[in-house]
């Protein structure tokens, strides 16, 4: 399953790049997670991070670590846990005076989570939806 989301902001690539590339932020723009802590690192390849999230009022947990970090065109993290590979991209191209953010999350089910997988689409959709206002309102205020 694959949510792609893309918004433009008046911020500069390089302010958006760094706002979103210290993945804790999520806990501002994006309505499904409660809490992203950073376990290790500097936030630069190989940092980790945990993320609590709620979908479909079910609140699971992921393990991200950064794949790879170039600043200010791209930032990649790979998620896991027992159920779920979650690779999530974010680009940042010039638009204007501003700058267009993609974040596209890939999620990858594993095991019994792949017959549940259709059912949450509808879940997915609104999660990246409400994702997709966060990141214009909180990329606004840079």
């Amino acid at each position: 399953m694959k949510l792609v989301r893309s918004v433009i902001v008046e911020a500069s690539p390089k302010k958006a790049f760094d706002y979103l590339s210290d993945f804790t932020t999520t806990t501002e723009w994006d309505p499904g997670t409660v809490l992203t802590t950073r376990v290790s690192g500097n936030g630069g390849v190989g940092t980790v991070y945990e993320n609590r999230s709620v979908l479909a009022g079910r609140e699971s947990q992921l393990t991200y670590v950064v794949t790879e970090k170039r600043r200010p065109e791209s930032i990649i993290l790979r998620g896991y846990n027992a159920s779920v590979v979650a690779l999530d991209t974010m680009t940042f191209e010039p638009a204007g005076t501003g700058t267009r953010v993609t974040y596209t999350a890939d999620f990858t089910f594993k095991g019994v989570a792949k017959l549940a997988a259709p059912f949450l689409r509808p879940a997915f959709k609104k999660l990246g939806d409400e994702a997709e206002v966060g990141l214009r309102e909180y990329l606004g205020r840079l």
